[in-house]
């Protein structure tokens, strides 16, 4: 999963500021990467597209991961059973 998210990351990372992207580190803070709004939406709907399911639309309270690790543990708490 980890590896999905920072493929999608990176993707969306190049294509906005064509640049090489940061690394990503579990305390890495979502709001310190340098992405905006529309950045962080393109990761959520490739990820969707690659996984099958969006992990926001499932979750029953409303969640704003502060950290790429609570990123990445987000998407495996909420994914569906197979």
């Amino acid at each position: 999963m980890r590896n999905k998210i920072i493929g999608a990351f990176e993707a969306s990372w190049r294509e906005q500021k064509e640049t090489e992207p940061p690394l990503l580190t579990d305390d890495t803070v979502l709001l310190d990467t340098g992405l905006d709004s529309l950045g962080f939406a393109i990761i959520i709907t490739r990820l969707e597209e690659e996984l099958g399911y969006d992990p926001f639309s499932l979750a029953e309270d409303a969640f704003y991961p502060q950290t790429f690790r609570e990123f990445v543990d987000f998407y495996e708490t909420h994914r569906p059973a197979q």
